[in-house]
């Protein structure tokens, strides 16, 4: 028995040094939904069948999982593009890889390439 205490002591402090480069605390429901909140000052609440971490609260049975993690893995990467960022295009393809011109783009899905980076735009 004093065996596994001091096994279970050790995991705890390992866990508890390996989580300290992490920044944010992410938890994951059922529906494959995420949400992110800072580890910095968080403090965890259980009231019921509710987990309340920071300012977002969950019901525990619509969890999946929780971890830590090193950014915020709610932003979804999508920013709008400016007329600008569209003028430096370099080279503009459809999805069935045809290079059109800014005239020709028509609703639809293209990956824009300029000096800089290369994108994926949506034209509504």
């Amino acid at each position: 028995m004093k065996k596994i205490i001091l096994f279970m002591t050790m995991m705890v402090g390992v866990l508890t040094a390996h989580a300290d480069s992490y920044t944010f605390l992410t938890f994951e429901t059922t529906d494959g939904a995420k949400a992110s909140v800072s580890v910095s000052d968080l403090m965890l609440t259980i009231s019921g069948t509710t987990l309340i971490a920071g300012t977002q609260s969950f019901t525990l049975t619509n969890l999946s999982k929780m971890y830590f993690s090193t950014s915020d893995e709610t932003t979804t990467g999508i920013s709008e593009v400016m007329k600008a960022d569209l003028d430096e295009a370099t080279d503009i393809y459809d999805l069935q890889g045809h290079k059109v011109t800014m005239a020709q783009m028509r609703r639809g899905v293209y990956i824009v390439k300029t000096k800089s980076r290369t994108y994926k735009m949506v034209v509504r």
